[in-house]
């Protein structure tokens, strides 16, 4: 499968996803972690990849939403943005909103 379709099946596949830099429990840069601790405390499960284990999504991310840098967070298959955007949606109480959102509704879909 062609990398630009294996990322797209994995955004619209996954209510919540980061791509980052390691993992959640193990973060390899400070942004990736300081943001999947942003997605953590807003209680919802979440799916992530870590892109220095898979270069072609490393490569070729940047490419699929023309966002240039890690880590990379989508929610109901829209890039939310970064770190920066994440901390500050974390703040104004958005991204708990936009998380408990994304979760209701594909729990919804799982039950049907």
């Amino acid at each position: 499968m062609d990398v630009l379709a294996r990322i797209d099946e994995q955004v619209k596949n996954n209510p919540i996803i980061i791509y980052m830099k390691g993992t959640p429990q193990f973060p390899q840069c400070g942004f990736s972690s300081r943001t999947a601790a942003a997605l953590q405390e807003c209680g919802q499960k979440f799916a992530y990849v870590n892109v220095l284990a898979d270069p072609e999504v490393f490569e070729n991310l940047p490419r699929y939403a023309d966002w240039p840098t890690f880590p990379q967070v989508y929610i109901e298959g829209e890039l939310i943005g970064g770190c920066d955007i994440t901390l500050e949606m974390l703040e104004s109480g958005d991204l708990k909103k936009s998380a408990d959102a994304a979760a209701e509704k594909w729990a919804e879909q799982d039950a049907s």
